[in-house]
């Protein structure tokens, strides 16, 4: 199979209700559209998560790196460029390249990590095994196609008091039943208030998704700056992890759900 046709190309317009108060796209819809063109990509080759649910799987998103050398603004257009990387019993590794469509400049690349489970046991499923590794056709090696940022580094354990503590709900829940990937990002996101927005953009993003939450789930955000600092004394990276139902009486310390870090610049 020729590499062109192991890639796909997803096109996007920067519309004023993706942009926030900067005239920059959110990091949420950003990753929303990520999650588009990975989608639509695996669709197209007979991997889609309708196309799995009728055998009773599904895609889910353990790991996400965004790094942005500049970031999307207000009526640009943009192009998603996406590719498999490797393909592992129960991991692929995905690859993102985002770029303006009409100069060409790069905007910046992306990670992620997906396991397929089964929708009935929420276990991981032997990607090799099902549909005869048929998706190894489709990956391409970093040789072939790099992709220069640095993968997913583990954020340090959070010992910082809670940050916030958020009720989930109708609007959280995405097709797999559970908190959806972006909303995570949104609900981290509010952690920062304005100015900081205002003063910095963020040069990277990580999150790493560790189990599910679900409607219902009281979401606690704990905050950890590091001591790297940008000249106005704004920590340079925070580590933000999320716990579900701390301090339910069978379980007080809760489930880690979401280790994540921000990079400002």
């Amino acid at each position: 199979m020729e590499q062109l046709e192991k890639i796909e190309t997803y096109r996007f317009s920067v519309e004023p209700f993706h942009v926030d108060f900067t005239g920059h796209i959110f990091m949420g819809v950003l990753g929303n559209h990520l999650l588009n063109a990975a989608g639509r990509h695996s669709h197209n080759r007979g991997w889609g998560i309708d196309q799995l649910n009728e055998v009773h799987y599904t895609w889910v998103l353990s790991r996400l790196s965004i790094e942005l050398d500049e970031t999307p603004s207000q009526y640009e257009h943009v192009e998603v460029e996406t590719w498999v990387e490797s393909v592992m019993k129960l991991f692929t590794e995905r690859n993102f390249l985002i770029r303006n469509a009409d100069d060409g400049r790069i905007y910046g690349y992306a990670r992620s990590i997906w396991a397929m489970i089964d929708v009935k046991t929420r276990q991981p499923s032997n990607l090799l095994e099902l549909k005869d590794g048929d998706i190894l056709r489709y990956a391409i090696t970093a040789d072939e196609k790099p992709c220069p940022i640095s993968k997913y580094r583990p954020s340090r354990p959070s010992s910082e008091p809670a940050a916030r503590t958020i009720n989930t709900y109708y609007s959280d829940v995405d097709i797999n039943g559970h908190i959806n990937s972006v909303k995570y990002i949104e609900h981290i996101l509010d952690l920062f208030p304005r100015e900081v927005f205002e003063q910095h953009r963020i040069r990277r993003f990580d999150i790493a998704y560790k189990i599910e939450s679900y409607m219902g789930d009281t979401l606690t955000f704990i905050c950890q700056p590091t001591d790297k600092l940008l000249p106005n004394g704004q920590p340079a990276e925070q580590h933000i992890e999320i716990r579900k139902n701390v301090g339910a009486p069978a379980h007080p310390e809760g489930d880690s759900v979401i280790q994540a870090k921000v990079l400002w610049e």
